[in-house]
């Protein structure tokens, strides 16, 4: 009896072991191709760079130009037009003469401004109520926005504003005229008509024109900006960055932010101007992507470098611009007018 099972239990002892060592050559084999697969993923950072400029952010509003006086002057009787004294395109005074018709009526303008219609010529019939020319003044408009219910309590009237015309990307100083407090509706949302007055001295600016009003909320000359993209913030939402320290290492930094238009954002505490700050990047993957993807259930794989708690960049970003549409101060863009850095 012992015989027969000694035979059949060294089989089962050498079945054992060509198991074990098949199984141990595919995990050498698998964790060398994982390996190999995973060095295929390289981590890169971008870079921006602490400046000094000036930042701002305004409250933002879309509205239109209109004409402050326009006036067509009619006939107040029947009658043959005599004299025409202007053209089309002539600048006038208040009570400088229009034209004249054959019984005597003479039309004169009632404020200076510009011939912007002449519809008779010298020698025409004309009946009463008939149009015959129209007076305007480009010089001096207005221009009409809308504010909705959650930014009328920011608007007043008397407030220092920029109105920007979209076409031309001419901007003027002016103050917030007046504000009609009874509001009209656009879905659920109550909006407010306030008004500015502008003095034009450009003609190729003209009623029905877009224009885009800015309110200077907050303001901060020559201080340190950066990129709000180069901010981190940790789970009690402190802002802080990732910097290099002496040995060429990333290190955590806190930083305390002042004002932000969105894009960019003031700090008070925390960087100078020329400091480089440091993000991770995506990860850049090679073609063998589809087979890493295959083996190891698509997870993505970054080398580590940098600081504790996970890689630069992390955390999440808060809405610097509450809502509103901020800008710089000098309105040239999104990039501030200074040398430098991202």
């Amino acid at each position: 009896m012992n015989v027969k099972t000694k035979p059949k239990k060294r089989r089962v002892v050498r079945r054992i072991v060509w198991t074990l060592i098949v199984l141990l050559v595919l995990g050498g084999v698998g964790w060398t191709v994982y390996n190999s697969l995973k060095a295929e993923y390289t981590v890169t950072y971008d870079t921006y760079t602490a400046t000094t400029g000036s930042i701002s952010n305004a409250l933002s509003f879309s509205g239109n130009l209109n004409l402050v006086d326009s006036e067509t002057y009619t006939a107040a009787s029947t009658g043959t037009v005599r004299t025409i004294y202007v053209s089309a395109g002539d600048e006038v005074k208040e009570d400088d003469k229009l034209l004249r018709l054959n019984n005597g009526d003479t039309v004169t303008a009632g404020f200076d401004g510009r011939v912007n219609k002449l519809n008779v010529r010298e020698g025409d019939e004309v009946t009463v109520g008939e149009e015959l020319v129209q007076i305007a003044d480009f010089r001096h408009m207005k221009v009409s926005f809308r504010v909705d219910e959650y930014d009328i309590g920011d608007v007043t009237v008397g407030q220092a504003c920029t109105a920007t015309v979209t076409a031309l990307e001419k901007q003027f100083e002016t103050a917030i005229d007046a504000i009609d407090y009874i509001s009209s509706s656009s879905g659920n949302v109550a909006y407010y008509t306030a008004t500015a007055s502008l003095d034009v001295d450009d003609a190729y600016v003209l009623p029905g024109m877009q224009v885009t009003v800015s309110i200077t909320q907050e303001e901060a000359q020559d201080v340190v900006i950066l990129k709000v993209d180069a901010l981190s913030f940790d789970e009690t939402n402190q802002a802080f960055v990732w910097v290099k320290d002496d040995s060429g290492a990333l290190e955590k930094r806190t930083v305390t932010t002042g004002v932000s238009n969105g894009n960019y954002i003031e700090i008070t505490e925390g960087l100078s101007d020329g400091d480089e700050v440091y993000v991770e990047a995506k990860a850049t993957e090679t073609a063998s992507k589809g087979l890493l993807g295959g083996l190891f259930g698509g997870a993505q794989f970054n080398q580590p470098q940098g600081g504790p708690g996970g890689m630069p960049g992390g955390g999440s970003m808060p809405d610097f611009a509450n809502g509103e549409r901020p800008s710089f101060s000098d309105r040239g863009g999104d990039r501030p007018s200074f040398g430098g850095g991202n």
